[in-house]
């Protein structure tokens, strides 16, 4: 017996020192930064993981000249790579929902532990591929699914453990934090600024996943199911885009001191869970007001530690191909240690996560930025005031500037204090009713993140 305990050690020490071999799927832009960074830093990889990271197959459709795949063994079957019995570990980055979905259930069956990009695949599927995986005891991780390359997913699930989350709120798609960037500091139109967007590769050539906050609700429910401990419910998210933010808005918000982002949201309440992604004005003096460009910011609130910040590269090939590697390294890490030893991809075993409520929009309580276009006649605030008033509504900040020669109308710019969403689409309602308004009034949801 002890000639055989032996032996079995003997086995498991060396299974623990070979070369982790990783199958890689899709060769866009991710896969080729992920090739291309293990290449370059292999050695230090191997340092961190405590073996060599070894790539045993690439299946893609086609080859991408981004990425030299002479040296490797290639298919265009990305089926043949889940199917590999050398392979350990294996890579999704194709995108999408449906072909994806049944690649990694198809690794899973196989015992395949499983790296993924995928936002859109966790966040509408991700339920089901946790149950599956921890049936199969093998890992998914997806820290390059949210925020590109930084690490919120591993601080949400691990570092922030010992916290009660009480919200997050991230700058989470660069093409939108892109637009109003451009928007307030060039005073470019929306469809300006989306144009110069595309012409830099910054958005796709159908741009509604980012601009309609698709994208980032995808990537809100990842985070809010790991700080809340909640299954994943994107079906469930507000999600309104930026596509109608003017430039006079971002004018007026720089003039009460605010900036316009486009935020997903996610905050404990006594009610439910808010899950939402709209634009907010925020306060100017907030760091996250500050993050211009392409780049990404989640800002998490938790009980012990107060409010941290995650800023970084949102996307990109190689600032998301190093999420993919550290999701790699951590999950060979655990290779030989049994299923129960190993985080679980949802962040607690699936039997722990609560059942809390996504709380309806219409119950969401904060504040609102209103712009009304309104004639130039008196007693038009008092009525304006006055419904505002019934609802249980108070008027913080106004502007109201002279209108321009010739002009009948006036913009009148309001503040709010905090409303329930119902109580204000009731009074916005009654104010577009009065005779003396006209049009549509222009609503902002304001968040103080303090």
């Amino acid at each position: 017996m002890d000639e055989v305990a032996e032996a079995a050690d003997q086995t498991v020490a060396e299974k623990s020192q070979r070369a982790v071999r990783i199958g890689v799927c899709g060769l866009g832009t991710v896969g080729s930064g992920t090739i291309n960074v293990l290449a370059r830093n292999g050695e230090e990889v191997a340092a961190r993981c405590g073996r060599a990271v070894v790539i045993e197959q690439v299946g893609a459709r086609r080859d991408n000249p981004d990425c030299d795949t002479s040296a490797l063994s290639v298919t265009r079957d990305i089926f043949e790579v889940a199917n590999n019995p050398n392979v350990d570990i294996l890579v999704e980055l194709i995108g999408g929902t449906t072909v994806a979905r049944e690649l990694v259930l198809a690794a899973i069956e196989n015992g395949k532990h499983v790296v993924t990009a995928n936002k859109a695949l966790i966040a509408e599927h991700g339920n089901e591929l946790f149950e599956q995986a921890a049936n199969k005891g093998v890992s998914i991780a997806y820290e390059a699914a949210v925020a590109g390359g930084i690490p919120i997913i591993k601080s949400l699930r691990e570092g922030l453990v010992g916290n009660r989350i009480e919200w997050l709120a991230g700058i989470i798609n660069g093409t939108g934090n892109y637009i109003l960037t451009q928007m307030r500091e060039k005073g470019r139109s929306f469809d300006d600024a989306l144009s110069q967007a595309q012409a830099l590769g910054y958005a796709e050539a159908d741009p509604t996943f980012d601009v309609e906050g698709i994208d980032a609700a995808h990537k809100l429910v990842i985070m809010a199911s790991l700080a809340f401990t909640i299954p994943l419910a994107f079906d469930k998210v507000y999600t309104e885009g930026i596509s109608r933010v003017c430039p006079e808005d971002i004018r007026y918000a720089d003039e009460l001191g605010y900036r316009i982002k486009h935020l997903g949201i996610a905050r404990r309440t006594d009610q439910g869970v808010e899950l939402r992604v709209h634009p907010t004005l925020i306060p100017q003096r907030r760091l996250i007001a500050n993050v211009n460009g392409v780049m990404n910011a989640v800002l998490v609130n938790g009980d012990a530690v107060g409010p941290t910040l995650y800023y970084g590269a949102g996307a990109g090939a190689e600032a998301t191909a190093s999420a993919v590697i550290a999701d790699i390294v951590d999950v060979a890490r655990t290779l030989n240690a049994k299923p129960d030893q190993r985080v679980p991809a949802a962040g607690v075993a699936l039997a722990e996560q609560g059942d809390t409520q996504v709380l309806p929009e219409e119950d969401v309580v904060t504040s609102y930025y209103l712009r009304i276009s309104a004639h130039d006649k008196p007693g038009v605030m008092s009525r304006v005031a006055t419904i505002c008033s019934d609802r249980g509504i108070s008027i913080e900040a106004l502007i109201q500037h002279e209108p321009m020669e010739g002009e009948e109308l006036v913009p009148v710019v309001i503040l709010t204090s905090r409303a329930r969403e119902a109580c204000l689409r009731e009074a916005v309602a009654q104010i577009e009713a009065l005779d003396t308004v006209e049009g549509n009034v222009v609503r902002i949801r304001v968040e103080s993140l303090g």
